[in-house]
Protein backbone atom coordinates (compact mmCIF):
# COMPACT_ATOMS: atom_id res chain seq x y z
CA UNK A 1 0.00 0.00 0.00
CA UNK A 2 1.63 3.40 -1.33
CA UNK A 3 1.82 6.38 1.05
CA UNK A 4 -0.34 8.23 -0.82
CA UNK A 5 -3.15 6.05 0.34
CA UNK A 6 -2.33 6.33 3.90
CA UNK A 7 -2.20 10.13 3.15
CA UNK A 8 -5.38 10.12 1.39
CA UNK A 9 -7.23 8.35 4.26
CA UNK A 10 -6.04 10.18 7.25
CA UNK A 11 -7.50 12.88 5.04
CA UNK A 12 -10.85 11.73 5.55
CA UNK A 13 -10.34 10.16 8.87
CA UNK A 14 -9.46 14.19 9.55
CA UNK A 15 -12.38 15.86 7.67
CA UNK A 16 -14.96 13.11 9.25
CA UNK A 17 -13.97 13.73 12.79
CA UNK A 18 -14.05 17.49 12.41
CA UNK A 19 -10.59 18.79 11.68
CA UNK A 20 -7.57 19.34 13.84
CA UNK A 21 -9.66 22.40 15.92
CA UNK A 22 -11.64 18.98 17.04
CA UNK A 23 -9.05 17.04 18.33
CA UNK A 24 -7.53 16.81 21.82
CA UNK A 25 -5.14 13.82 21.74
CA UNK A 26 -4.57 11.11 19.07
CA UNK A 27 -2.96 7.75 19.71
CA UNK A 28 -3.17 4.02 18.38
CA UNK A 29 -3.08 0.59 19.58
CA UNK A 30 -2.73 -2.39 17.68
CA UNK A 31 -5.39 -1.96 15.46
CA UNK A 32 -6.90 1.13 16.76
CA UNK A 33 -7.13 5.31 15.95
CA UNK A 34 -7.36 6.66 19.48
CA UNK A 35 -8.76 10.12 19.37
CA UNK A 36 -10.09 12.46 22.29
CA UNK A 37 -12.31 14.73 20.70
CA UNK A 38 -13.26 18.36 22.01
CA UNK A 39 -17.06 17.56 20.28
CA UNK A 40 -17.83 13.67 19.19
CA UNK A 41 -21.17 14.93 17.87
CA UNK A 42 -19.85 16.78 14.83
CA UNK A 43 -18.46 13.59 14.02
CA UNK A 44 -19.57 12.53 10.11
CA UNK A 45 -20.08 9.26 11.08
CA UNK A 46 -21.64 8.29 7.57
CA UNK A 47 -18.27 9.78 5.97
CA UNK A 48 -16.06 7.54 8.57
CA UNK A 49 -17.42 4.44 7.73
CA UNK A 50 -17.53 5.01 3.90
CA UNK A 51 -13.78 5.06 3.79
CA UNK A 52 -11.94 2.16 2.49
CA UNK A 53 -9.51 1.45 5.26
CA UNK A 54 -12.06 2.24 8.59
CA UNK A 55 -13.37 -1.34 9.69
CA UNK A 56 -15.69 0.35 12.24
CA UNK A 57 -15.56 3.28 14.82
CA UNK A 58 -17.21 3.78 18.28
CA UNK A 59 -16.91 5.98 21.34
CA UNK A 60 -15.89 4.37 24.83
CA UNK A 61 -14.51 5.83 28.15
CA UNK A 62 -13.93 9.17 26.47
CA UNK A 63 -12.08 7.92 23.50
CA UNK A 64 -13.08 7.83 19.58
CA UNK A 65 -12.01 4.74 18.55
CA UNK A 66 -11.64 4.12 14.74
CA UNK A 67 -11.07 0.65 13.62
CA UNK A 68 -8.09 -0.04 10.52
CA UNK A 69 -6.23 -2.66 11.59
CA UNK A 70 -3.15 -4.40 12.47
CA UNK A 71 0.06 -3.62 9.85
CA UNK A 72 -1.73 -0.27 8.41
CA UNK A 73 -2.62 1.45 11.87
CA UNK A 74 0.18 2.96 12.60
CA UNK A 75 0.67 4.17 8.88
CA UNK A 76 -2.47 6.01 9.05
CA UNK A 77 -1.45 7.33 12.80
CA UNK A 78 1.76 8.75 11.25
CA UNK A 79 0.13 10.85 8.45
CA UNK A 80 -2.94 11.88 10.39
CA UNK A 81 -0.57 13.37 13.43
CA UNK A 82 1.23 15.18 10.67
CA UNK A 83 -1.68 16.49 8.56
CA UNK A 84 -3.17 17.77 11.85
CA UNK A 85 -0.38 18.98 13.05
CA UNK A 86 -0.44 17.92 16.39
CA UNK A 87 1.91 15.86 18.53
CA UNK A 88 2.64 12.01 18.82
CA UNK A 89 0.72 10.84 22.26
CA UNK A 90 1.31 7.51 24.03
CA UNK A 91 -2.08 5.16 25.02
CA UNK A 92 -1.50 6.39 28.54
CA UNK A 93 -1.70 9.97 27.44
CA UNK A 94 -4.79 9.76 25.71
CA UNK A 95 -6.32 7.81 28.64
CA UNK A 96 -5.64 10.81 30.72
CA UNK A 97 -7.31 13.23 28.53
CA UNK A 98 -9.86 11.06 28.30
CA UNK A 99 -10.69 10.86 31.92
CA UNK A 100 -11.02 14.54 32.14
CA UNK A 101 -13.60 14.16 30.16
CA UNK A 102 -15.67 11.62 32.13
CA UNK A 103 -17.96 12.38 34.95
CA UNK A 104 -18.09 10.83 38.62
CA UNK A 105 -19.78 7.38 37.98
CA UNK A 106 -17.95 6.96 34.52
CA UNK A 107 -14.25 7.64 36.23
CA UNK A 108 -15.60 4.98 39.24
CA UNK A 109 -16.55 2.50 36.69
CA UNK A 110 -13.44 2.75 34.63
CA UNK A 111 -11.60 2.32 37.86
CA UNK A 112 -12.83 -0.57 38.29
CA UNK A 113 -12.31 -1.58 34.98
CA UNK A 114 -8.75 -0.83 35.35
CA UNK A 115 -8.45 -2.56 38.46
CA UNK A 116 -9.67 -5.72 36.84
CA UNK A 117 -9.09 -6.12 33.36
CA UNK A 118 -5.59 -7.05 34.13
CA UNK A 119 -6.24 -9.95 36.58
CA UNK A 120 -8.74 -11.31 34.25
CA UNK A 121 -6.31 -13.60 32.36
CA UNK A 122 -5.66 -15.38 35.92
CA UNK A 123 -9.10 -15.91 36.72
CA UNK A 124 -10.38 -17.34 33.14
CA UNK A 125 -7.45 -19.57 33.44
CA UNK A 126 -8.59 -20.70 36.86
CA UNK A 127 -11.85 -21.36 35.46
CA UNK A 128 -11.10 -23.13 32.13
CA UNK A 129 -8.73 -25.24 34.46
CA UNK A 130 -12.31 -25.68 36.53
CA UNK A 131 -13.95 -26.21 33.90
CA UNK A 132 -11.52 -29.46 33.20
CA UNK A 133 -11.50 -30.40 36.90
CA UNK A 134 -15.20 -30.61 36.48
CA UNK A 135 -15.44 -32.69 33.25
CA UNK A 136 -13.11 -35.08 35.08
CA UNK A 137 -15.13 -35.25 38.67
CA UNK A 138 -18.91 -34.36 37.60
CA UNK A 139 -21.12 -37.47 37.80
CA UNK A 140 -23.52 -37.83 34.75
CA UNK A 141 -21.73 -35.83 32.39
CA UNK A 142 -20.49 -39.17 30.42
CA UNK A 143 -21.55 -42.03 32.65
CA UNK A 144 -25.12 -42.32 34.37
CA UNK A 145 -24.44 -41.52 38.23
CA UNK A 146 -20.48 -41.82 37.64
CA UNK A 147 -17.35 -39.97 37.07
CA UNK A 148 -14.54 -39.87 34.27
CA UNK A 149 -12.89 -40.47 37.99
CA UNK A 150 -14.83 -43.46 39.35
CA UNK A 151 -14.79 -45.52 35.76
CA UNK A 152 -10.79 -44.12 35.66
CA UNK A 153 -9.39 -44.21 39.19
CA UNK A 154 -5.98 -43.64 37.65
CA UNK A 155 -6.84 -40.32 36.66
CA UNK A 156 -7.55 -39.19 40.06
CA UNK A 157 -4.49 -37.50 41.40
CA UNK A 158 -4.16 -35.74 37.78
CA UNK A 159 -8.04 -34.59 38.59
CA UNK A 160 -6.74 -33.37 42.15
CA UNK A 161 -3.87 -31.42 40.97
CA UNK A 162 -6.05 -29.85 38.29
CA UNK A 163 -8.23 -28.82 41.23
CA UNK A 164 -5.26 -27.18 43.19
CA UNK A 165 -4.13 -25.48 40.33
CA UNK A 166 -8.06 -23.99 39.37
CA UNK A 167 -8.31 -22.73 43.04
CA UNK A 168 -4.78 -20.73 43.41
CA UNK A 169 -6.29 -17.61 41.97
CA UNK A 170 -9.78 -17.81 43.80
CA UNK A 171 -7.79 -18.99 46.84
CA UNK A 172 -5.34 -15.90 46.96
CA UNK A 173 -7.74 -13.44 44.77
CA UNK A 174 -7.27 -10.61 47.47
CA UNK A 175 -3.54 -10.79 46.18
CA UNK A 176 -4.55 -10.24 43.12
CA UNK A 177 -6.37 -7.53 43.66
CA UNK A 178 -4.27 -5.75 46.23
CA UNK A 179 -1.83 -5.45 43.95
CA UNK A 180 -3.49 -4.50 40.87
CA UNK A 181 -5.94 -1.79 42.60
CA UNK A 182 -3.11 -0.11 44.68
CA UNK A 183 -1.37 0.50 41.51
CA UNK A 184 -4.25 2.17 39.77
CA UNK A 185 -4.54 4.27 43.15
CA UNK A 186 -0.87 5.32 42.73
CA UNK A 187 0.25 3.02 45.76
CA UNK A 188 3.23 0.81 45.50
CA UNK A 189 1.72 -2.67 43.68
CA UNK A 190 3.90 -4.73 46.10
CA UNK A 191 2.90 -3.11 49.62
CA UNK A 192 -0.66 -3.94 47.62
CA UNK A 193 0.03 -7.49 47.24
CA UNK A 194 1.16 -7.69 51.10
CA UNK A 195 -2.15 -6.15 52.09
CA UNK A 196 -3.80 -9.11 50.04
CA UNK A 197 -1.81 -11.98 52.06
CA UNK A 198 -2.32 -10.47 55.32
CA UNK A 199 -5.84 -10.42 54.47
CA UNK A 200 -5.80 -14.24 53.89
CA UNK A 201 -2.91 -15.34 56.24
CA UNK A 202 -3.47 -19.13 57.13
CA UNK A 203 -3.90 -17.89 60.86
CA UNK A 204 -6.67 -15.90 60.62
CA UNK A 205 -10.01 -17.69 60.45
CA UNK A 206 -11.08 -18.94 56.50
CA UNK A 207 -13.70 -16.67 55.57
CA UNK A 208 -15.76 -19.27 54.65
CA UNK A 209 -16.22 -20.41 58.34
CA UNK A 210 -17.29 -16.84 59.84
CA UNK A 211 -21.08 -17.76 59.54
CA UNK A 212 -20.92 -20.54 61.53
CA UNK A 213 -18.48 -19.54 63.97
CA UNK A 214 -21.25 -16.69 64.34
CA UNK A 215 -23.33 -19.26 65.21
CA UNK A 216 -21.01 -20.96 67.57
CA UNK A 217 -20.30 -18.19 69.73
CA UNK A 218 -16.37 -19.49 68.34
CA UNK A 219 -14.78 -16.01 66.58
CA UNK A 220 -11.42 -15.94 67.52
CA UNK A 221 -10.59 -12.16 68.49
CA UNK A 222 -7.32 -10.59 69.26
CA UNK A 223 -6.87 -8.98 72.46
CA UNK A 224 -5.06 -5.90 72.37
CA UNK A 225 -5.06 -3.38 75.05
CA UNK A 226 -8.69 -4.14 75.93
CA UNK A 227 -10.26 -3.71 72.36
CA UNK A 228 -11.36 -7.53 70.77
CA UNK A 229 -10.27 -7.68 67.41
CA UNK A 230 -11.68 -10.42 65.17
CA UNK A 231 -9.38 -12.47 63.92
CA UNK A 232 -10.93 -13.45 60.47
CA UNK A 233 -9.82 -13.55 57.05
CA UNK A 234 -11.09 -12.06 53.39
CA UNK A 235 -11.09 -15.21 51.27
CA UNK A 236 -13.07 -14.92 48.16
CA UNK A 237 -13.83 -10.88 48.64
CA UNK A 238 -13.26 -7.80 47.07
CA UNK A 239 -14.83 -4.88 48.43
CA UNK A 240 -12.61 -5.35 51.30
CA UNK A 241 -9.40 -5.38 49.86
CA UNK A 242 -10.52 -2.35 47.38
CA UNK A 243 -10.78 -0.15 50.56
CA UNK A 244 -7.91 -1.90 51.64
CA UNK A 245 -5.70 -0.91 48.26
CA UNK A 246 -6.98 2.85 48.50
CA UNK A 247 -6.57 3.50 51.71
CA UNK A 248 -3.20 2.23 51.38
CA UNK A 249 -2.10 3.76 48.53
CA UNK A 250 -3.44 6.99 50.07
CA UNK A 251 -1.21 6.23 53.32
CA UNK A 252 2.38 5.94 51.82
CA UNK A 253 1.47 9.37 49.32
CA UNK A 254 1.21 11.23 52.62
CA UNK A 255 3.66 9.66 54.74
CA UNK A 256 6.29 10.42 51.34
CA UNK A 257 5.53 14.08 51.93
CA UNK A 258 6.43 14.43 55.67
CA UNK A 259 8.66 11.22 56.22
CA UNK A 260 12.87 12.36 56.43
CA UNK A 261 13.90 11.11 52.81
CA UNK A 262 17.12 9.26 54.88
CA UNK A 263 13.94 7.39 56.65
CA UNK A 264 11.88 6.96 53.95
CA UNK A 265 12.34 3.53 52.84
CA UNK A 266 12.67 1.94 56.12
CA UNK A 267 9.41 3.91 57.57
CA UNK A 268 7.09 4.46 55.08
CA UNK A 269 6.49 0.20 54.03
CA UNK A 270 5.94 -0.25 57.66
CA UNK A 271 4.01 2.28 58.75
CA UNK A 272 1.60 2.55 55.71
CA UNK A 273 1.34 -1.72 56.29
CA UNK A 274 0.93 -1.46 59.99
CA UNK A 275 -1.99 1.36 59.91
CA UNK A 276 -3.80 -0.14 56.82
CA UNK A 277 -3.70 -3.41 58.46
CA UNK A 278 -5.24 -1.76 61.63
CA UNK A 279 -7.82 0.37 59.94
CA UNK A 280 -9.11 -3.09 57.78
CA UNK A 281 -9.39 -5.08 60.16
CA UNK A 282 -10.96 -2.56 63.00
CA UNK A 283 -13.49 -0.43 61.06
CA UNK A 284 -12.88 -0.91 56.82
CA UNK A 285 -13.04 -4.53 56.42
CA UNK A 286 -15.57 -5.39 58.11
CA UNK A 287 -17.86 -2.53 56.91
CA UNK A 288 -17.10 -3.43 53.10
CA UNK A 289 -17.70 -7.08 53.63
CA UNK A 290 -21.16 -5.99 54.69
CA UNK A 291 -21.71 -4.01 51.77
CA UNK A 292 -20.28 -6.69 49.21
CA UNK A 293 -22.17 -8.75 50.99
CA UNK A 294 -25.44 -6.55 50.67
CA UNK A 295 -24.85 -6.01 46.88
CA UNK A 296 -24.48 -9.52 46.18
CA UNK A 297 -27.54 -10.45 48.08
CA UNK A 298 -29.22 -7.72 46.63
CA UNK A 299 -28.83 -8.95 42.97
CA UNK A 300 -29.43 -12.53 44.05
CA UNK A 301 -32.87 -11.29 45.41
CA UNK A 302 -34.00 -8.98 42.70
CA UNK A 303 -32.74 -12.21 40.10
CA UNK A 304 -34.63 -15.24 42.60
CA UNK A 305 -37.86 -12.97 43.15
CA UNK A 306 -38.69 -11.73 39.42
CA UNK A 307 -37.80 -15.45 38.07
CA UNK A 308 -37.51 -15.61 34.45
CA UNK A 309 -39.08 -12.03 34.27
CA UNK A 310 -35.85 -10.59 36.11
CA UNK A 311 -33.57 -12.75 34.08
CA UNK A 312 -35.56 -11.26 30.80
CA UNK A 313 -34.50 -7.65 32.24
CA UNK A 314 -31.02 -8.13 33.11
CA UNK A 315 -30.69 -9.58 29.63
CA UNK A 316 -32.60 -6.46 27.74
CA UNK A 317 -30.12 -3.76 29.70
CA UNK A 318 -26.91 -5.91 29.06
CA UNK A 319 -25.92 -4.55 25.91
CA UNK A 320 -26.81 -1.00 26.55
CA UNK A 321 -24.38 -1.48 29.72
CA UNK A 322 -21.86 -2.77 27.13
CA UNK A 323 -22.11 0.68 25.21
CA UNK A 324 -20.83 3.02 28.15
CA UNK A 325 -18.98 0.71 29.77
CA UNK A 326 -21.01 0.08 32.96
CA UNK A 327 -20.43 -3.64 32.53
CA UNK A 328 -17.18 -3.55 34.30
CA UNK A 329 -18.76 -2.98 36.94
CA UNK A 330 -20.34 -6.47 37.45
CA UNK A 331 -17.23 -7.64 37.52
CA UNK A 332 -16.61 -7.29 41.42
CA UNK A 333 -20.10 -8.53 41.97
CA UNK A 334 -19.68 -11.70 39.88
CA UNK A 335 -16.20 -12.24 41.70
CA UNK A 336 -18.43 -11.82 45.03
CA UNK A 337 -21.48 -14.40 44.36
CA UNK A 338 -18.77 -17.07 43.07
CA UNK A 339 -17.26 -16.79 46.50
CA UNK A 340 -20.12 -17.48 47.95
CA UNK A 341 -21.24 -20.51 45.90
CA UNK A 342 -22.06 -19.62 42.14
CA UNK A 343 -22.72 -16.65 40.05
CA UNK A 344 -25.64 -16.31 37.40
CA UNK A 345 -23.63 -13.43 35.57
CA UNK A 346 -21.79 -14.98 33.14
CA UNK A 347 -24.79 -17.23 31.86
CA UNK A 348 -26.43 -14.23 31.29
CA UNK A 349 -23.54 -12.21 29.52
CA UNK A 350 -22.63 -15.14 27.62
CA UNK A 351 -26.43 -14.87 26.40
CA UNK A 352 -26.23 -11.04 25.32
CA UNK A 353 -23.12 -11.78 23.55
CA UNK A 354 -24.34 -14.53 21.38
CA UNK A 355 -27.33 -12.59 20.98
CA UNK A 356 -25.58 -9.70 19.26
CA UNK A 357 -23.33 -12.67 16.89
CA UNK A 358 -26.52 -13.87 15.97
CA UNK A 359 -28.33 -10.54 14.93
CA UNK A 360 -24.68 -9.65 13.11
CA UNK A 361 -25.00 -12.82 11.02
CA UNK A 362 -28.47 -12.06 9.87
CA UNK A 363 -27.29 -8.09 9.31
CA UNK A 364 -24.61 -9.86 7.22
CA UNK A 365 -27.10 -11.99 5.20
CA UNK A 366 -28.69 -8.96 4.92
CA UNK A 367 -26.87 -6.82 3.61
CA UNK A 368 -25.61 -5.96 0.20
CA UNK A 369 -22.66 -3.82 1.27
CA UNK A 370 -19.55 -5.85 0.76
CA UNK A 371 -17.58 -4.29 3.18
CA UNK A 372 -20.36 -4.43 5.72
CA UNK A 373 -20.68 -8.00 4.85
CA UNK A 374 -16.75 -8.91 5.62
CA UNK A 375 -16.77 -6.94 9.05
CA UNK A 376 -19.94 -8.35 9.80
CA UNK A 377 -18.28 -12.42 9.55
CA UNK A 378 -15.26 -11.52 11.44
CA UNK A 379 -17.48 -9.72 14.03
CA UNK A 380 -19.86 -11.94 14.15
CA UNK A 381 -17.29 -14.68 15.26
CA UNK A 382 -15.81 -12.18 17.83
CA UNK A 383 -19.14 -11.90 19.61
CA UNK A 384 -20.03 -15.62 19.94
CA UNK A 385 -16.55 -16.05 21.59
CA UNK A 386 -17.36 -12.79 24.20
CA UNK A 387 -16.10 -10.02 22.25
CA UNK A 388 -19.29 -7.89 21.55
CA UNK A 389 -17.54 -4.09 20.72
CA UNK A 390 -16.51 -4.49 17.11
CA UNK A 391 -19.96 -6.40 16.10
CA UNK A 392 -21.93 -3.70 18.38
CA UNK A 393 -20.44 -0.64 17.01
CA UNK A 394 -19.41 -2.17 13.45
CA UNK A 395 -22.56 -3.67 12.57
CA UNK A 396 -25.61 -3.67 14.48
CA UNK A 397 -25.73 -0.17 15.94
CA UNK A 398 -25.36 1.19 12.24
CA UNK A 399 -27.87 -0.73 10.81
CA UNK A 400 -29.81 -0.30 14.20
CA UNK A 401 -32.48 -2.68 14.05
CA UNK A 402 -29.97 -5.63 14.37
CA UNK A 403 -28.77 -4.01 17.45
CA UNK A 404 -32.79 -4.02 19.09
CA UNK A 405 -33.32 -8.06 17.93
CA UNK A 406 -30.21 -8.55 20.13
CA UNK A 407 -31.50 -7.14 22.88
CA UNK A 408 -34.61 -8.53 22.45
CA UNK A 409 -32.90 -12.30 21.93
CA UNK A 410 -30.52 -11.69 24.62
CA UNK A 411 -33.86 -11.15 27.08
CA UNK A 412 -35.07 -14.32 26.15
CA UNK A 413 -31.85 -16.41 26.57
CA UNK A 414 -31.32 -14.64 30.00
CA UNK A 415 -35.04 -15.38 31.23
CA UNK A 416 -34.32 -19.17 30.27
CA UNK A 417 -30.91 -18.95 32.19
CA UNK A 418 -32.94 -17.69 35.41
CA UNK A 419 -35.74 -19.91 35.07
CA UNK A 420 -33.38 -23.02 35.12
CA UNK A 421 -30.95 -21.12 37.96
CA UNK A 422 -27.88 -21.36 35.87
CA UNK A 423 -24.55 -20.82 38.16
CA UNK A 424 -21.13 -20.72 36.63
CA UNK A 425 -18.67 -22.09 39.68
CA UNK A 426 -15.49 -19.16 38.14
CA UNK A 427 -15.05 -16.48 35.63
CA UNK A 428 -14.67 -17.89 32.02
CA UNK A 429 -15.03 -16.71 28.28
CA UNK A 430 -18.62 -15.37 28.07
CA UNK A 431 -19.54 -17.08 24.88
CA UNK A 432 -20.15 -20.28 23.15
CA UNK A 433 -17.66 -21.64 25.44
CA UNK A 434 -18.53 -20.22 28.20
CA UNK A 435 -19.75 -23.71 29.25
CA UNK A 436 -16.64 -24.94 30.78
CA UNK A 437 -17.06 -22.31 33.83
CA UNK A 438 -20.75 -23.79 34.05
CA UNK A 439 -21.46 -25.73 37.28
CA UNK A 440 -21.63 -29.83 35.68
CA UNK A 441 -25.22 -29.81 36.32
CA UNK A 442 -26.42 -26.84 34.42
CA UNK A 443 -24.34 -27.30 31.43
CA UNK A 444 -26.61 -28.68 29.10
CA UNK A 445 -29.11 -25.90 29.96
CA UNK A 446 -26.61 -23.45 28.99
CA UNK A 447 -26.07 -24.52 25.85
CA UNK A 448 -29.66 -24.21 25.06
CA UNK A 449 -29.74 -20.88 26.60
CA UNK A 450 -27.45 -19.29 24.16
CA UNK A 451 -29.03 -21.42 21.34
CA UNK A 452 -32.39 -19.86 22.09
CA UNK A 453 -30.15 -16.07 22.06
CA UNK A 454 -28.71 -16.93 18.82
CA UNK A 455 -31.87 -17.90 16.70
CA UNK A 456 -33.86 -15.44 18.41
CA UNK A 457 -31.13 -12.75 17.97
CA UNK A 458 -30.90 -13.72 14.26
CA UNK A 459 -34.47 -14.44 13.74
CA UNK A 460 -36.10 -11.10 15.22
CA UNK A 461 -33.32 -9.29 13.07
CA UNK A 462 -34.75 -11.02 9.60
CA UNK A 463 -38.21 -9.90 10.99
CA UNK A 464 -37.40 -6.10 11.80
CA UNK A 465 -35.42 -5.87 8.70
CA UNK A 466 -38.90 -6.42 6.76
CA UNK A 467 -40.66 -4.84 8.91
CA UNK A 468 -38.58 -1.50 8.02
CA UNK A 469 -39.19 -2.22 4.58
CA UNK A 470 -42.30 -2.43 4.99
CA UNK A 471 -42.67 0.85 6.54
CA UNK A 472 -40.48 2.33 3.66
CA UNK A 473 -42.93 0.93 0.86
CA UNK A 474 -46.14 2.34 3.06
CA UNK A 475 -44.36 5.54 3.74
CA UNK A 476 -43.88 5.87 -0.21
CA UNK A 477 -47.06 4.77 -1.20
CA UNK A 478 -48.93 7.52 1.32
CA UNK A 479 -46.59 9.79 -0.33
CA UNK A 480 -47.54 9.26 -4.16
CA UNK A 481 -51.48 9.25 -2.62
CA UNK A 482 -51.59 12.39 -1.29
Amino acid sequence: MTNHKFERASQQILAAVGGSENIISAAHCATRLRLVLKDESTVKTDELSNIDMVKGHFSNGGQYQIIIGAGTVNEVYHAFVELAGIKESSKEDVKKEADNKMNVVQRLVKLLSDVFVPIIPALVAAGLLMGINNVLTSSGLFFKDRSLVDVYPNITDLANMINVFANAAFVFLPILIGFSATKMFGGNPYLGAVMGMIMVHPDLLNAYGYGQAILNNKVPVWNVFGFEIEKVGYQGTVFPVLAASFILARIEKNLRKIVPSFLDNLLTPLLTVFITSILTFTVVGGIMRSAGNLLADGMVWLYDTLGFFGGAVFGLILSPLTLTGMHHSLLPIDIQLIAAGGSFLLALVSCNNVAQGGATFAAMLLTKDKKMKSIAVSSGISALLGITEPAMFGVNLKMKYPFYAAMIGSAFGCAFVAFNHILNAAPGPAGLIGFVSIQAGSVLNFLVAILISFVSGFVITIILSKSKKLNVELKRVNKIAS
